[in-house]
Order: structure tokens, then sequence, then C-alpha cells
């Protein structure tokens, strides 16, 4: 799929509402909720008559405005919509549409890899939004303490705020020069730092949401600046331009520097070492609904912009200063794993355990761009060479795909402990085996697709990452063995120790994946706790979290032939 056609269209063109039907989805989702809950018997007075006509909006609300499930149905029916509309545009082929604006620059493009990208930010919202709607009570418009509060009017800002980053996703997805890359990343930002605060009548989100907020401030406006040094150098904010320039000039200091700068900003929204410090607060402050978007979806906007920005932009030549970004990216990924597993060691707070794990997660990803960007991904590598950097790629994408479902998954469960007020330490998960069976193998299978054992998602993603950059590492040496030459191991590639990393890092995570479930199934449940709270929404989207974990475990080839297509046509608009 990634020959087809190209075509180019401006905003409004006959043809634009088709090919942009999942943004357009989110867009009329977030008017609905904006106006729907406000709506109720309001008037207004003509001037200077006693005559009061209706205008629907304010007044009293009826039963149907003011019902406090409403928002979260609107938000589940609409963000659900988006991501079949998503998926469908997969079936039967796809154009790559490219979106100019009247000066005939480009704007947005829609290709396989922007979709498949959507894809993970829509799947990620939707099951926030019908999982959020288990913390809703039926009877709640009476009801002043601060959990009534959040389940009546506070509610819809809530899931607003959920369409808002959504959309804010897709338009980093879709991005073609800087100014959208940077509008869109802010946007869903912004979004984020309120709900990771949202809870703010407790002490726990209002640290969570503080620290969220200032360091991720700190760090877009070191991004920021390292774009415009970008800007400056080139004179465009184009991709293609930026691409052009990089290929002629290479990487002298000024681009180099810039390269460092946006590396901070999107190294914070990955949860990159030594960036990720406010991403364990950040977890355990804000609602499991919400950590899970940031593990996954939010994690992904933040891979999409790397991959942009070191592969597509600045993909580096073999020479001295184009490997310079390749070495500093390796020590990266490393640090990253390493130091995002041993903190996870030692957390006794499920939730930081699991912003601990993202933060290694985020390590394995960088190990696979680094590995891609090892092999100078453009049109003039051998065919071996350009397979090995298209097959990293596929792994990384399948990983930031299948991550969804265990690792969202995985904070859907304790979204219903935290229902009770628990979930905030591994006390609170004992005993779940006797209390809801069903839920405690749920969660111990989610803990062995993070770990990586076979035969579930976790397992097939890692194995692919590993597989792809031991294969770039290898290089040609393979060809020089069937010709008889000599090699020894220092014919290898560096970049085969991020797979070694990988492989050591896993067999570290083990230990605190296993040790969730010896603690639901051997330790005694908290005193007084016997039946979880009911909620059949978050009860449904771990359902299908848990179905798609074992479904891409064992029938894996038609979602990585997606992403190998997403990959080519990365590759093939680049290179065009």
């Amino acid at each position: 799929m990634s020959g087809a056609s190209t075509k180019v269209m401006q905003p409004f063109d006959e043809g634009f509402v088709e090919a942009f039907a999942p943004e357009m989805t989110l867009f009329i989702g977030l008017l609905v909720l904006i106006i729907v809950p406000n709506l109720g018997d309001g008037k207004f007075r003509l001037p200077l008559t006693n005559i009061r006509l209706p205008w629907f909006f304010g007044g009293k609300r009826h039963s149907f405005e003011r019902d406090p499930r409403l928002p979260g149905l609107l938000a589940s029916v609409f963000a659900s919509v988006a991501f079949l509309l998503t998926l469908l545009s997969f079936v039967g082929g796809m154009h790559s549409i490219e979106v100019e604006s009247a000066s005939g620059h480009d704007l947005l493009t829609v290709n396989e890899f922007s979709r498949l990208f959507e894809l993970i930010f829509f799947g990620a919202i939707s099951l926030a939004c019908i999982s959020s709607m288990n913390r809703l009570t039926p009877h709640a418009s009476d009801d002043r303490t601060a959990n009534g509060l959040f389940n009546n009017r506070r509610q819809a800002d809530f899931y607003i705020l959920l369409m808002t980053t959504a959309i804010g996703m897709s338009i980093v997805a879709l991005a073609q020069d800087l100014f959208f890359l940077f509008i869109g990343l802010e946007l869903a930002s912004f979004s984020t730092y309120i709900l990771v605060s949202f809870l703010k009548e407790t002490k726990e989100g209002t640290e969570a949401g503080m620290k969220y907020f200032i360091v991720g401030s700190v760090a877009s406006g070191v991004g920021l600046y390292g774009l415009s040094l970008l800007y400056l150098w080139s004179g465009s904010l184009q991709f293609v331009d930026l691409s052009t320039k990089f290929a002629s000039d290479g990487l002298d200091a000024l681009p180099l520097v810039a390269l460092g700068l946006i590396l901070v900003g999107f190294g914070f929204k990955v949860s990159a070492a030594p960036f990720h410090f406010a991403a364990p607060d950040a977890y355990a402050g804000s609602m499991s609904p919400i950590a899970g978007v940031l593990a996954t979806a939010s994690k992904a906007m933040g891979m999409v912009g790397l991959i942009r920005i070191l592969l597509v932009l600045a993909s580096p030549d073999m020479s001295d200063e184009g490997t310079v970004w390749l070495v500093a990216m390796g020590v990266f990924s490393v640090v990253t794993m390493t130091w995002g597993n041993l903190a996870a060691l030692g957390s006794t707070n499920p939730k930081r355990m699991l912003a601990y794990s993202s933060v290694a997660h985020a390590g394995y990803m960088l190990a696979a761009i680094t590995a891609v960007g090892a092999w100078n991904w453009d049109s003039t590598l051998s065919g071996d060479a350009a397979e090995a950097a298209t097959m990293v790629l596929t792994a990384l994408m399948f990983h930031m795909v299948v991550l969804v479902c265990f690792k969202l998954g995985a904070f859907l469960v304790i979204s219903i402990l935290e229902s009770e007020g628990g979930g905030h330490t591994l006390e609170s998960l004992g005993g779940l085996a006797k209390r809801e069976p069903f839920l405690a193998v749920t969660m111990f299978i989610f803990m062995l697709s993070l770990a990586g054992v076979p035969p579930l998602a976790g397992f097939m993603s890692k194995l692919l990452v590993i597989m792809g950059i031991v294969k770039v590492a290898a290089g040609d040496i393979g060809a020089a063995l069937a010709s008889g030459e000599s090699i020894s191991f220092s014919d290898i590639h560096w970049v085969w120790y991020l797979a070694l990393a990988m492989v050591i890092n896993s067999a570290i995570s083990v230990y605190y994946y296993l040790r969730i479930g010896i603690v639901m199934f051997f330790h005694d449940a908290p005193t007084g706790k016997t039946l979880l709270p009911q909620g059949n929404s978050v009860r449904l989207a771990i359902i299908a979290c848990l179905t798609l974990t074992l479904y891409f475990g064992v029938a894996s080839d038609g979602l990585i032939e997606v992403c190998q297509s997403a990959a080519e046509s990365l590759q093939a608009s680049w290179q065009n």
C-alpha cells in the first residue's frame, strides 16, 4: 500500500471531509459535549417588551441534560466512531492525501503512517472514555462531596478535555511542518496537564498536576527553542525543506544544538530518563484511565515527533558528525530502560510501578529508533539494509499498538480498586483472586505481557524489536560469510548492545511484574474489603484489552502487515 498514489488537495476541496472524517467526528463530538449538557429552558427578554423567547441555553436543565452519565456516553460514542472510521480507512488500500495551503506549502498528510498512530490515539482515548463512566453514580445530582461534584457538572469538562487531547494528538500525527507539530503537541499537552490534576480536591492530584505542568512547560519551552533554531538555520518550517537542508549541508553546530533541545522536549513526552521525574507523580496522582492514556497514547505522540525529527528530517550519514546523535540516543535508551526497571523494583505503589515500567518501555523504543538511524535510512541503502530499517520501525509501531492493550488494561483494573479508595498500595491488590477471580487473572495476564512472556502480545512486540535490532547490527555479515570472508565479533555493529540491554532489562522487570501476581493470589484482602464496586463499562473495556492482548500474541500477522505498510509509507513519503 505504500506505493499508492498521492492526492493533493487544499482545505475544503471535494473529498476533504471524507479524507478527514475521523478528525471531523472528534470535532463535532467536542461541539456536542460543549452544547448538549448546557441545554435547558433558558429564555431571553426582547428589549423594551415583556416578551420572553426560548433560546434553550441556561435556566433549568431537563433530566436528560443533567444526567451525569450523558457526557461520558457522548464522548465514548464519538471517540469510538472516530476509531472505527480510522480502522476502516485501512480496508481496501489507502491513497496518500496531502493538504496544502493556498501558497502550496504542505500542512497535513494522511497515509498509513499517520492513520496507524491515530488508531493508537483514538483507541486509547475511547477506552479511557468508556472506563471513566464507571466513576459516575446514577443519583449524584444531590451529592455535594468531591466525588459528587465530579460526577455532575465537572464531568462534562473532563470529557471535553479528553476529546481535545485526541484532536491534538491527531494533528501531531498528520503534521507536515514544525508549526502544526508544535500546535498539536501543546493542544494535547495542556489538556493532559488539567486531566492529571482533575481531582484537585485531593493532595495527590494537586501535587501531580503542579509537577507535571511545571516540568512539562519547561520541557516544551526548551523544545520550542530547538524548533526555532531549526527555523533560523533553514529558513523554513516545512519538513520537506528541512530534510533537503539536512541532506545538503549535514549536521552543523547550530542544527546539532537544535536537535539536542528538541530531544529534551520530546524526551519529556515519552518519559525518557532523565526527563521522567514528573511521570511517577503524575501517574500516581491522576485517575487510572488518564494514567493509562499518558503511558500509551501520550508516549506514542512523543515517538511520532522523534521519528519525524530524527529519522525523517535529520537522518544521519555515517560521518563523525552524523553519528553524534546516534551515540547519544543509544546511551539515552540504555540509561532510560535501566533506570526505569531499577526504580520499579522498589516501588510499592502499583501506579508508580507502572510509571517506571513505562519509562523502561520508552528506553526500548528509543533503542529501536537508534537502530533505524544507524542504517542511514534512505534510498541509497542496499536491499538488506533498507529491509532491516523497515523491520525495526515496523516492530516499534507494533509495540506501541499492542502496548495500549495490556498497559492501559492494567491501569483499568487498578481504576476499579480506586473506586473503593484503593489502588495506591500493593496491599490493596491483596486477595483480589478471592474477591473477583476474573480481574485477578486478567491483571496477571497483563503483567506477564508487560514482562514479555509468550504467547502474549508483549512477548511478540519485544521479540520483533530485538530481532530487528540484531538484524541491523549484523549488517552484511551474512553476505561476508557466504563469500568465505573471515569476520570477528568486532564486525558486528555497536547497536547489538542495545538488543542485549533490552534482554537484560526484560529479565529484571520479571521480578516486579510477578510480585503483583503473588500479592493478588497469596496475600489476604484488606480488612473489611469483600466485593468490588460494580461498573459494567470499565469491565467491558478491560475485556476488550484482554481479548486483544491474547489475540495479538498468537495471531499478529495482520497487524504486523499494517505496521509494515505504515513504515513503508513513511519511507516513501520521505524519499519523494
